[in-house]
């Protein structure tokens, strides 16, 4: 266990600090939001870059600031379009979110992001290191921000033996930031922090080229590798769903899932969980029925997606099925669209729905998945 009091006792900070911001300043990637001192695109950035790739971001960052290219364009657009937008990116509820809380920034601050973190924790989808970041870097101020790169840096380079995750952790972590953290420059320390452990303290670090080895205590010892304290493995569960591919006069039946929870906003083909001891046509006839009052024929199997969440596994039978009579949708989906292919993009799909429809875009079609 590591005390308290040896957290508080960093040494050299300045020293690292200093070498760390020379690197940074020497090596950082020219990417669109350090171009920019506009709070509002730096919070679009820093949301989109939760849990995402930087090179998988930037097509989406500049094409979602030439769509909303202010707080009061997003907060004044329709949230089918800005799903439609982020479609492919993954983790709806942070568009959900934003778009959101761009609606209370523009109704409650005027359009102009607020600068005080508790404030900024109040928004939908703004926790404690996304406040932390835009404080910093986009107001200047003196606090340190700790993602999961962050997390890794300073578990290596203070060699801590503990879990980060839990509550002792996240404390000690703080310490060692607070620690090195520059005044005047924290924004640029935090994004050096990040910049090293997405380029270099990566999962596999690459330590003979890191500007921070001769201060690193678990590079020291040999134990790189297995810091932070690697999470227990758990057993991904999994689900087995059932869809319809409805068509009827060239257009194919889509459902748009409530706003709130996994996907939530998102349309796609209508189905569900096959519940235990009922066949999957079974299943089908009953989502149809219970959630968009249809009379259901299930016809032929067309076949199998198989798609991965982040916690657990899906594999989706797909069906035809022809249907009587308009949808009625409740539960699980607030609305119903008979989608014409030429207007395919103006809608946010889940991703199973991507994968279907880019196979066998219609039920009418004869290929099979």
């Amino acid at each position: 266990m590591v005390s308290e009091a040896a957290v508080t006792r960093v040494r050299n900070p300045q020293a690292i600090t200093a070498k760390l911001l020379a690197w940074y300043d020497e090596n950082r990637r020219d990417l669109p939001w350090r171009r920019t001192h506009d709070p509002y695109t730096i919070w679009v950035a820093e949301v989109m870059l939760q849990q995402t790739q930087v090179t998988t971001v930037i097509p989406y960052y500049e094409r979602f600031l030439q769509r909303f290219p202010t707080v009061e364009a997003l907060a004044r657009a329709n949230l089918d379009d800005v799903l439609a937008l982020w479609q492919g990116l993954g983790y709806y509820a942070r568009a959900r979110n934003l778009h959101e809380a761009a609606k209370i920034v523009l109704q409650k601050h005027r359009g102009q992001l607020p600068q005080e973190r508790a404030t900024l924790k109040s928004l939908p989808g703004i926790g404690p290191y996304t406040s932390a970041a835009l404080a910093s870097i986009a107001f200047g101020q003196n606090v340190p921000a700790i993602d999961a790169n962050v997390v890794r840096v300073l578990c290596r380079l203070f060699d801590y033996a503990d879990d980060p995750r839990k509550a002792a952790g996240k404390r000690a972590l703080r310490r060692y930031a607070e620690a090195l953290l520059p005044q005047g420059r924290a924004g640029d320390y935090n994004q050096a922090m990040m910049e090293l452990g997405a380029t270099i303290c990566t999962k596999a670090p690459d330590c003979k080229v890191c500007p921070l080895s001769s201060f690193c205590e678990a590079y020291a010892k040999g134990l790189q590798a297995v810091r932070p304290v690697p999470r227990r493995r758990q057993e991904v569960p999994h689900r087995l769903f059932v869809s319809a591919l409805t068509e009827r006069e060239g257009r194919l039946l889509i459902v748009r899932r409530v706003p709130e929870g996994l996907l939530g906003g998102l349309w796609e083909l209508p189905g569900g969980p096959v519940r235990e001891g009922e066949t999957l046509q079974e299943a089908l006839r009953r989502h149809l029925q219970e959630e968009l009052n249809l009379q259901a024929t299930v016809g032929a199997q067309l076949g199998v997606v198989e798609h991965a969440y982040s916690h657990f596994q899906l594999t989706v039978q797909i069906y035809e099925a022809t249907v009587k009579g308009e949808p009625k949708p409740q539960e699980t989906w607030d609305s119903a669209h008979w989608l014409d292919p030429e207007n395919r993009g103006d809608f946010g799909f889940t991703g199973v729905t991507v994968k279907i429809l880019d196979k066998a875009p219609w039920a009418g079609s004869d290929l099979l998945l």
